[in-house]
């Protein structure tokens, strides 16, 4: 697929928001909606609570957590909408969920002024590397193979998590995976995620797997932060979460979109999960960016057969994580409702093709194939080092081995372009 982004200065230019918004209704099917309410429910589920479970583990406050609720959600989901609409690609809004885990530990005796002050430098890093175009530069020495063989081992574990989710609850998630494979045989104009979402939920209502805690049934207005800035802050909290962003959730979400073969909008990605990072501080949340194991979702066969129309997927995402983040004071409790298996078998499941076209991408052409199976080892081992997390360090690991035994490759391969 051509891309229609061109290069003006540092930020790349698409479409444009009118071409977006005129284009929207047609691409807004079955399989895009889908798409995108799938990858909203991955993201408000599970991820959810271990946001809560960082934020009250470190002793912060419920009203201090549904701020940092409504940031992540609410600014990511803004981030799907911009980004979607005007570059017309699937380009999906979050935040880093291996940032929230590193921050149940890295935020241990920091306040919620501090974390806040954290944040917001950790947005001011990563917004530097899109400005200055670094990250544009970075990218281009990060061969195809060894960010696909990365993608492949950070996201092996939501294929490995059909497989355990329904062993954990057979009922249930057996119910879904059944789902999904009579809909892909039998009514093929569905998606199969669709199929597998509506089975695992009557089976889930039917053996009184839903089971919401109850919670105080009011509105909590998100708090506006006056950071504290420290040193310590910096390097243990804002340093690694900017590494996370840039070397796990964008090389993610860009080496799957050009696996699906979009030209991702590298500094425009960087630049908006910058100012994410900052404008979600300022309210107690860690950094709003660009989504990897959701844009997979939405930029897969799952979100239909025209790639020109998957960012419509995008955009319901953003829609639904926006509300979610509005309502995050009345979420709350529901969150712990839907069973976890339930949800690791459908992102797996949606994550399917791109698994497989990952492992073509990465070891097809015959090059950087020692470089990419060592970013798929390292990316699927899950090490932290220094707070960073696996898939970071599967791109150094990855192109290190490939400049010492492959380098011969490097000439050849045309920069990611």
């Amino acid at each position: 697929m051509k891309s229609d982004t061109k290069r003006s200065g540092i930020i790349e230019k698409g479409p444009g928001f009118a071409a977006g918004l005129k284009d929207l209704k047609g691409n807004l099917n079955t399989k895009t909606i889908t798409a995108g309410f799938v990858a909203a429910v991955f993201g408000c589920t599970g991820p959810a609570l271990v946001v809560i479970n960082a934020s009250t583990g470190v002793g912060f406050t419920t009203e201090q957590t549904i701020s940092w609720l409504f940031g992540i959600y609410f600014f990511g989901g803004l981030i799907s909408f911009i980004m979607a609409l005007y570059y017309k690609m699937p380009i999906v809004g979050a935040y880093s969920i291996p940032g929230a885990s590193m921050l149940a530990t890295s935020l241990m005796g920091f306040s919620f002024n501090e974390a806040g002050g954290a944040f917001v430098m950790a947005g001011v890093i990563v917004l530097m590397l899109g400005v200055t175009g670094l990250i544009g530069k970075v990218m281009k020495f990060l061969p195809l193979p060894i960010v696909m063989g990365m993608i492949a081992g950070v996201m092996l574990r939501f294929g490995t998590s059909i497989v355990t989710s329904t062993i954990a609850s057979p009922i249930i998630c057996g119910s879904a995976v059944v789902g999904f494979f009579l809909v892909r045989k039998f009514a093929k104009k569905f998606s199969p995620i669709l199929g597998a979402l509506l089975f695992g939920v009557a089976a889930m209502i039917a053996t009184g797997g839903f089971n919401p805690e109850s919670f105080d049934m009011r509105f909590v207005a998100p708090q506006i932060v006056v950071p504290s800035f420290s040193v310590a802050a910096f390097l243990s909290v804002a340093v690694p979460l900017a590494a996370l962003v840039v070397g796990a959730e964008n090389a993610q979400a860009i080496g799957v979109m050009r696996g699906q073969g979009y030209k991702a909008p590298v500094n425009a990605m960087t630049v908006i999960s910058g100012f994410g990072g900052i404008f979600s501080g300022l309210v107690g949340a860690h950094n709003a960016n660009i989504a990897g194991p959701m844009t997979a979702i939405c930029s897969s066969s799952e979100a239909g057969e025209d790639k020109s129309g998957r960012y419509a997927a995008a955009v319901t995402n953003g829609v639904f994580f926006m509300s979610f983040g509005l309502v995050a004071s009345y979420a709350m409790g529901f969150i712990k409702g839907i069973p976890l298996p339930l949800v690791n078998v459908l992102a797996g499941l949606a994550m399917i093709n791109v698994l497989i076209n990952s492992f073509k991408d990465a070891f097809g052409t015959g090059d950087f194939r020692l470089g990419a199976f060592f970013a798929l080892a390292v990316g699927a081992s899950g090490i932290t080092v220094l707070s960073i997390g696996s898939a970071f360090w599967a791109l150094v690991v990855g192109v290190i081995v490939s400049l010492i035994s492959e380098k011969n490759d490097f000439d050849k391969e045309p920069a990611n372009s």
